[in-house]
């Protein structure tokens, strides 16, 4: 019994002991932490404010070695996080083709975004050198590569709409002068029944690395409607037809089917329409046939198709 209360008398002095040893490293710890020392850091240069008439391809330095003098805290959490500084390119200098920002400019910069209970003693006196393309703008279209699939007996109504129709494209001259057009992304619209409206991405092929597009999409829309067919009567007009001669053609009326919607196709009829053959098609042909050709037609109907292609002829001289 009394073996056993010394066992754990000696156990408890141990845990003491050694919690009363922890605290201790714990306070010279943390004491020597805030003691300021004199160490060597790695900064990420980070750039902003390009100039807009100019795009950064290529930098000097993406990062910089510097000696500070800081607590040890600061400079425990450098182990942890990478530190960021940024390089204000609005201050650019140039000579001819060759931009930089000298040493003393960037050196300011960095000091700025330093805490007050650091100072930077040295820095890498290198100047930042940039390489840069200048850049230019221009307008170009759009052409839609959408594929619209409209259902049995619907058609589009109008003009397909896509907005906006034109963009402007930025970038250098070698890239920009390879392009005329600007084409949307492959899109199939099946069995539209109703009015649509899609947004469609543009397409912009890889070998464009440094130019960008004012806009990344644009809508397509329309309107549908249902529609009818019709069939019109329409009479064939011989056109250049010489003094003296008279021509019959058989049929002397020919069929054309027209699509359109149903309160348009009510109002349709064959005066609307002008069906003709030219008399000067037969000289030097053999043929006893005259091609017909549909002049005319209504411009808010879908389509007008004349039945027949050819009519044959009979020519009476007075």
């Amino acid at each position: 019994m009394i073996n056993k209360i010394k066992s754990g008398l000696n156990k408890r002095k141990v845990k003491i002991f050694l919690l009363f040893l922890l605290c201790s490293f714990l306070a010279w710890f943390i004491s020597n932490l805030s003691e300021s020392y004199t160490s060597s850091a790695n900064f990420n240069l980070e750039y902003s404010n390009v100039p807009d008439s100019l795009i950064l391809t290529n930098v000097s330095k993406e990062d910089i070695d510097v000696k500070l003098k800081a607590s040890g805290f600061q400079f425990l959490a450098f182990n942890f996080s990478r530190k960021k500084v940024k390089i204000d390119l609005s201050s650019l200098e140039s000579t001819r083709s060759t931009y930089y920002v000298p040493h003393g400019v960037y050196r300011k910069q960095i000091e700025k975004q330093l805490s007050s209970a650091m100072t930077l003693l040295d820095i890498d006196s290198d100047t930042l050198y940039f390489d840069f393309y200048k850049i230019y703008s221009k307008e170009v279209p759009i052409k839609s590569r959408v594929d619209i699939n409209l259902a049995p007996n619907y058609l589009l109504d109008g003009e397909l709409i896509m907005a906006p129709n034109v963009i402007t494209i930025t970038g250098p001259k070698n890239e920009l002068d390879s392009i005329d057009v600007v084409q949307t992304e492959e899109l199939v619209i099946p069995l539209l029944t109703s009015d649509f409206s899609n947004r469609v991405n543009l397409y912009k092929p890889t070998e464009l690395i440094n130019t960008t597009f004012s806009e990344t999409s644009v809508s397509i829309s329309g309107k549908v409607s249902r529609f009818s067919e019709q069939i019109i009567i329409v009479p064939v007009e011989v056109i250049n037809l010489p003094q003296g001669v008279q021509i019959n053609t058989f049929p002397n009326s020919v069929s054309v089917l027209c699509k359109a919607k149903i309160d348009q196709l009510k109002e349709l009829n064959a005066s609307d329409f002008q069906l003709i053959a030219d008399y000067n098609s037969i000289i030097g042909n053999s043929s006893n046939t005259l091609t017909l050709e549909l002049r005319k037609r209504p411009n808010n109907i879908n389509s007008a198709v004349p039945l027949e292609t050819q009519v044959e002829y009979i020519l009476k001289r007075e």
